[in-house]
């Protein structure tokens, strides 16, 4: 029986060390061949096209992650209706009520973070 995976298990190291083999020698070939010309502009820092302004170490505000942290947290919520619309014939009136109950829940939810000035940027 596991001869039967003899191929597949060939397939799969000779696969990889074929993929290794390439890598490394594109690599090499590359670092041979490649022009080393480091100058002034090449080694500066950059970001969008200009200089930094400040500090590359500064602090983020908080309140930019928590933004993010929402929206992940709503989205993924809302990605609940897609399969609950498809079987909703199936789950009848249960259904519908447990759906409900799931958007108070998140309206409720929605209006504390407001209240508390979680989506304020200012």
């Amino acid at each position: 029986m596991l001869a039967n995976y003899v191929p597949i298990l060939l397939f799969l190291i000779f696969g990889t060390l074929f993929g290794c083999v390439l890598v490394g020698a594109g690599f090499i070939v590359s670092w041979l061949l490649g022009t080393r010309r480091p100058d002034s502009e090449k080694l500066s820092a950059y970001e969008c096209g200009f200089e930094p302004f400040e500090e590359t170490r500064m602090k983020f505000d908080v309140r930019y992650y928590l933004v993010a942290i929402l929206f992940i947290i709503f989205d993924l919520e809302i990605a609940f209706f897609i399969p609950w619309a498809v079987v909703l014939d199936k789950l009848g009136m249960f259904g519908l009520l447990a759906m409900v109950i799931f958007v108070v829940e998140l309206v409720i939810g929605f209006f504390v973070v407001w209240k508390r000035g979680a989506l304020e940027w200012e």
